[in-house]
């Protein structure tokens, strides 16, 4: 074949046949026999295989010219762009990738439903379509239809003929929107891949310019001719039909993008397609010898070739294509099935772990391929770089939203673009202006009306790279600016996430807060600004992008552990690679679009659910595991391939593509059968030959065998290697990794329960991981080092002491049951510390209608309901809640606790009368040994008819305690000893008065029946001190926080509590070194 001189030829070449080789020898030996170099035209797929091919010919050639190689799109786009209309298109025709193509097709299917309401449509789609137009699979039927029509040379007129004949309306709305889609394109300067090949097939066809074409082309040569459309095919035939030289690489058992319009009935028909100038069917040569796998392999490759149905090719040379010969012995098939998907990927990291480690297999000579690619590789990259195995996905495989690098910066463009457009934050918490009460009672604030970010989006920007915030920066911003907003003179401040937007939104006001928690705040905000600024005076949406890139330290730490390596290293480089892809789009968006602004832009991106993107592939690492579909592995191979996730109903896909519109049923000549299930196996068990013929020395497939009969089974291709399948039940002992080494030897130096020369062994292994270092000094493994372990140091403990021994102890009435009876480190950790979890809606609740209790108690709102609730709608839009059905659902539990207060409030309580409301009181009293100064405020103090004082405490909370506990309940006590020590003689005209008892108004819940009724409250009522208890509880108090004793509790309390993760009283918050 090498020798070949004239006349069409179809070459049969399988995989690691030396398909590439073949084609630049004989192109080689046509200039070594005085061919002309530029008179030579090689044709393939991708820009890759035509990059390669076009440097290997030059080589091989030594030519001052090296032929023509290109892809098919480039080389119609150079002949249309050639004959481009000068008039009609000022600037060159700009090709669409597939995402650019999706985008406009669905644009332009949304625009339908507003044309056709203002009675503007010309594409009318049948009324049982009609819901589908905002669809994303309907816009890939649609696309598909497009492609198909293009691709038999039919226009929107035989569309239209074609649909009237088959009595199709929905291929007469299709042939409509082609037309109007056809404009569109040609308004906006672009060409989609189908109609570029198109309008390519109409130029070669003109006499002149076939003529033109014929005397500059002496031969052409096509590689993976199976891959070819009906379009490519006309094409070829213009180019080098009537028995000129054309051969043709390609392999039938191969042919697996039927989805793009690929045809494998082009390479069948070949020989009687492409005949000799006598007329005679081209020829068929075989290269018959595999250079790429083993005999092992290849005899398990072949069984599955023996089950593809039998071509139209003489059978002859089909046996010789299918019967290849090896050139070496050797080679593995291995199959395995697992019970669960994370012990398959356990199990793969580490049979590629081992490879690496035990055989020597460099990273870059292993991959692993999955059927379905934007479904299964994210899980698959997790689970690898979690096991320590270096990746490299193909950007191709996953849309760029789905990149965790970019996701932040399109969040916060979006921010930005969103408040320049006019758009406000749609977050929960700003309440609308006319629910706001303008009356001049209401509490100042420090912050505008209205903010401009949302506060989801804030959270979600605060806590990403672009400001690198913890949850206990965020506790302690929020719990700032809470004390800030109370400073002010609001007593009821927005919850702390709604503060944090507005902080957000304004950075300024975060300079005056400690920078050890707001300084990546404020830089945010800062950077945010800008952007917004940016956009203002019509920069673009990648200026926008960069101004908050480049202003934040996230690119300086990609950069640094790029460098350092590892799996951090790597993980850094994905970044990278994600965000310049994102720089790169953004570029193409604007050369596009002509700056139809940065909302436009991110909606596309957003629109985008094709991933593969060929204008903008990127290299590849040359250090990692390539991880990647089957489709994207055709052409290339590896030392180890492992062939993941073979389920049954997965791999085979046998679902009809395009069952809507039915796109395949399409024709020159009438309708055509749809691919029947047989077709469907068939193109599937290709795809998985193609996965399995990858592999040089090592091929691994893998499946989830579900323990129940209705769980994942593994697919029937699992048997047709000839091997059986293992089953594997359990993961790995331990991941074959540095860092499980050291936990494992750790382990080892402390178990009892093995011998000592086990243990000082292990301990010597520990100490020589932890001596290793690279060339400038830094160890290799600090893990191994002691001094990096949990649990080696004693607890520290503060120079400086809680509190002062020599001061009172400052406590409060509603903290002393926490600390003296429940649980001690509780109390510390939220009273002292403050690291509860930020205020809830309940807490909101409470405060809200302790305030309007206390408004109605001192006289500054009537006791009526109809003013009350117009005043807790005035704040209520404050109040954070999950959903507004639970913001409706607490309205109205607080309508029904205001009516109850307002009952309890009017009734007649045995002539008790209020005196004071809100009360602050703050004394000082001796408790055993210690000095307490006890501080606080009461909700209501009354009068009773005896003149003495009479303490209320109204609850808001679900639970109240039981009639046994309230008799000592601390709260009430102190509120009663406070009495005594002369906490409310103010507002007994200076007489000290006695206690005369205390009780809980429980808002929430209703009184029994023989007390009134759910219509009124429940009371508990506390009578008047007896005894020293309170005394001693305060005393036992103050001694645990002068000696600093907060020892957990366990209880029923624990199932609330806010610490338990931390807690060493409880499992889950017990220390790895315990």
């Amino acid at each position: 074949m090498v020798d070949h001189t004239t006349g069409p030829l179809l070459v049969l070449a399988g995989p690691g046949t030396g398909k590439t080789t073949t084609l630049v020898e004989s192109v080689a030996e046509r200039i070594a026999r005085g061919g002309d170099p530029e008179r030579v035209l090689v044709l393939t797929f991708s820009r890759r295989a035509a990059v390669e091919l076009r440097d290997r010919m030059a080589l091989r050639s030594g030519a001052a010219r090296a032929p023509q190689a290109t892809t098919f799109h480039s080389f119609c786009y150079a002949l249309v762009r050639a004959h481009q209309d000068s008039d009609l298109f000022v600037e060159p025709l700009r090709l669409l990738s597939g995402p650019e193509q999706d985008v406009s097709v669905r644009e332009m299917l949304a625009g339908q439903v507003d044309l056709e309401r203002l009675g503007l449509a010309h594409v009318r789609w049948p009324d049982e379509l009609r819901a589908c137009l905002t669809t994303r699979g309907f816009a890939d039927e649609v696309r598909a239809v497009l492609a198909r029509t293009r691709e038999l040379g039919l226009g929107p007129q035989a569309l239209d003929a074609f649909a009237r004949r088959t009595g199709r309306p929905d291929w007469r709305a299709a042939a409509a929107f082609l037309a109007e889609y056809l404009d569109v394109l040609d308004l906006q300067g672009v060409i989609d891949y189908a109609e570029l090949v198109h309008r390519a097939v109409l130029l070669a066809r003109r006499p002149e310019v076939a003529a033109r074409l014929a005397a500059r082309y002496d031969a052409v040569y096509v590689d993976e001719y199976q891959d070819t459309d009906p379009a490519q095919v006309r094409l070829l035939h213009a180019l080098a039909g009537g028995g000129r030289t054309l051969v043709a690489f390609g392999d039938p058992d191969q042919s697996i993008y039927a989805f793009r319009g690929a045809d494998v009935n082009g390479i069948l028909d070949f020989p009687h397609a492409f005949p000799r100038a006598d007329g005679r069917p081209a020829p068929v040569a075989v290269l018959r010898t595999s250079r790429r796998s083993g005999a092992a392999l290849l005899a398990a490759t072949r069984l599955l070739t023996q089950r593809m149905p039998l071509t139209r090719l003489p059978a002859e040379k089909v046996r010789a294509h299918r019967e290849l010969a090896p050139v070496r012995d050797g080679g593995r098939v291995e199959a395995y099935t697992y019970p669960t998907s994370g012990t398959e990927l356990d199990n793969i990291a580490d049979i590629l772990r081992r490879a690496h480690l035990e055989d020597g297999v460099p990273w870059s000579e292993m991959a692993v391929l999955v059927r379905a690619g934007s479904r299964t590789i994210p899980t698959v990259r997790r689970a690898l770089t979690a096991a320590g195995v270096p990746v490299d996905v193909d950007g191709d495989d996953v849309p760029l939203r789905h990149e965790p690098a970019v996701a932040p910066l399109l969040t916060a463009l979006r921010a930005v673009a969103t408040a320049e457009a006019g758009t406000c934050g749609t977050g929960p918490a700003e309440p609308q202006d006319s629910e706001r009460d303008t009356s001049s009672e209401d509490a100042p604030s420090t912050w505008p009306d209205t903010c401009w970010l949302d506060t989801e989006t804030a959270l979600t920007l605060l806590t990403s790279p672009l400001a690198s915030m913890d949850a206990a920066d965020l506790r302690r911003l929020g719990r700032a600016l809470r004390d800030e907003e109370r400073a002010a003179g609001n007593p009821l401040p927005p919850p702390s996430d709604l503060l944090l937007a507005r902080a957000l939104a304004e950075p300024e006001r975060l300079a005056v807060h400690d920078p050890t928690y707001a300084r990546g705040a404020q830089r945010l905000g800062a950077l945010l600004g800008k952007a917004r600024e940016r956009l203002a005076g019509g920069g673009t949406a990648e200026e926008a992008l960069w101004d908050l890139w480049e202003g934040t330290p996230w690119p300086t730490r990609l950069e640094r552990a790029a460098r350092r390596g590892g799996a951090a290293g790597r993980n850094a480089d994905r970044d990278l690679d994600a965000v310049c892809a994102l720089f790169a789009t953004a570029a193409r968006a604007e050369e596009r679009t002509g700056g139809r602004g940065a909302l436009n832009f991110l909606e596309e991106i957003e629109a985008e659910d094709i991933a593969a993107d060929t204008l903008t592939r990127r290299a590849v690492r040359p250090d990692a595991v390539r991880l990647m579909t089957a489709h994207r592995s055709k052409g290339l191979e590896w030392r180890l391939v492992v062939v993941a996730g073979v389920q049954e109903g997965l791999w085979p896909d046998l679902r009809r593509r395009g069952s809507l519109l039915e796109a395949d049923r399409i024709g020159r000549d009438g309708l055509a059968e749809p691919l029947t299930p047989g077709a469907l196996l068939a193109e599937e068990r290709r795809l998985f030959y193609v996965a399995a013929t990858r592999a040089g020395e090592r091929l691994v497939v893998t499946a989830v065998k579900a323990p129940a009969d209705d769980g994942d089974q593994p697919s029937r291709f699992l048997t047709e290697l000839g091997v059986e399948p293992k089953d594997v039940t359990g993961r790995p002992r331990r991941p074959l990794s540095v860092a499980a080494l050291v936990a494992e030897l750790r382990a080892t130096t402390v178990d009892p329960r093995v011998s000592d020369a086990l243990r000082e062994a292990a301990a010597r292994r520990l100490a020589r991981l932890a001596a290793l270092a690279d060339e400038d000094g830094r160890p290799l493994v600090p893990s191994a080092h002691p001094y990096r372990w949990w649990g080696m140091f004693e607890p520290t403990e503060s120079k400086v002491p809680l509190r002062d021994r020599d001061q009172p102890v400052v406590l409060s009435g509603s903290a002393l049951d926490q600390l003296a009876n429940t649980c001690a480190l509780q109390w510390f950790l939220g009273r002292e510390v403050k690291a509860d979890a930020p205020a809830t809606a309940a807490q909101g609740f409470g405060n809200v209608v302790h305030v309007l209790a206390d408004e109605v108690a001192s006289g500054h709102t009537p006791a009526d309901l109809s003013v009350l609730m117009e005043r807790l709608d005035s704040v209520w839009n404050a109040l954070a809640f999950d959903a507004p059905w639970k913001s409706e659902q607490e309205k109205d539990n607080a309508r029904v606790a205001l009516e109850r207060f307002l009952k309890w409030h009017v009734m007649d309580r045995i002539g008790r009368t209020p005196v004071a409301s809100e009360h602050d009181f703050d004394v000082t009293l001796e408790a055993g040994d210690y000095q307490v100064r006890i501080r606080g405020q009461m909700d209501r103090v009354e009068a009773d008819g005896e003149g003495r004082a009479y303490v209320v405490d109204f609850k808001t909370g679900k639970q109240a305690p039981t009639g046994k506990e309230v008799e000592r309940h601390p709260q009430l006590a102190v509120y009663q000893l406070a009495v005594r020590e002369g906490a409310v003689d103010d507002v007994f005209d200076g007489v000290r008065p006695e206690p005369g008892g205390a009780e809980l108004v429980h808002l929430r819940q209703g009184a029994a029946q023989r007390d009134g009724g759910e219509t009124l409250p429940k009371v508990q009522a506390q009578e008047p001190l007896e005894g020293e208890w309170v005394g001693d509880l305060l005393a036992t108090a103050a001694g645990k926080v002068l000696d600093e004793r907060f020892t957990p509790t366990a209880g029923q309390h624990c199932a609330h509590c806010a610490f338990r993760a931390s807690c060493s009283a409880r499992q889950e918050g017990r220390q790895v070194v315990e």
